[in-house]
This record gives structure tokens, sequence and C-alpha cells, in this order.
């Protein structure tokens, strides 16, 4: 069941991002090896793909809608399996699972296609160009 807008996932999309970038530090495991570094990687890569997605709070908008929340499960997936492929889990798995799972559970729940408000907008535009 699809019940998030594209509009809100992209804003929760930039807030994830930053989150994870400072998840490290703000739940104190920072200890500057694949722990600190895959959420710091991931949380640019959430923050890059955001900018670049063709929906509402997209920047550049050249990822589909469709292609974006695909990304988004795979990254969840490496996300939360990360603590035992990097073998960080026996310090900390908590934040990169919990991290994970909402990536997963986002690109399951939203929906597929930006708002057709959004998508008349974007027409009424290229046909000014």
């Amino acid at each position: 069941m699809r019940f998030i807008p594209t509009r809100f996932h992209g804003i929760l999309d930039y807030i994830y991002g930053v989150l994870l970038i400072a998840s490290p530090w703000l739940f104190g495991f920072a200890a500057g090896g694949a722990e600190t570094w895959v959420a710091v990687v991931i949380g640019a890569i959430v923050l890059i793909q955001a900018a670049l997605t063709d929906f509402e709070v997209g920047l550049v908008k050249k990822i589909p809608m469709q292609t974006h929340l695909m990304l988004d499960f795979g990254i969840g997936v490496i996300l939360a399996l990360s603590p035992w492929i990097f073998g960080f889990a026996d310090y900390v798995y908590t934040p990169h699972l919990v991290f994970g799972v909402f990536s997963m559970l986002a690109s399951l729940t939203t929906h597929r296609t930006p708002s057709r408000a959004y998508k008349t907008n974007m027409a009424n535009e290229e046909t000014v160009r």
C-alpha cells in the first residue's frame, strides 16, 4: 500500500541523508572505521540521489521516481546488512539496521509517480521553453 506522497518522501530524503551522515557522532559510534564511513557515504548518496530525482523537491530532475525508489530499497538492504557485511556488528548495528529498514519501508510505501499538479507544472514549463 503506497500512501506517502513523493513531495513528503523527498523532504524525508534530505532529512534522512543529513541524519545518516551525522549519526556516527549523534549516536556515539564514530570510531573512524567502516561503521562510521558506511553511514556517511550512504547518507551522501541519499542526498545526491534526492537532488537528482525528477520529483517535487529534486534539483536536477534526471532520475525517474521509480528508479529512485528501487535505489532506496537497495540502499536500505545494504545499510541494514552492513554491520555483518563489513564486520562491525559486535561494535554497533542498531543505527544501521534501523536506518536501513526505514529506507526499505519508505521505498515500498511511497507513490511511484509525482503528483498530478507537479506533472502539469513540469509540462507547462517545457512548453514555455
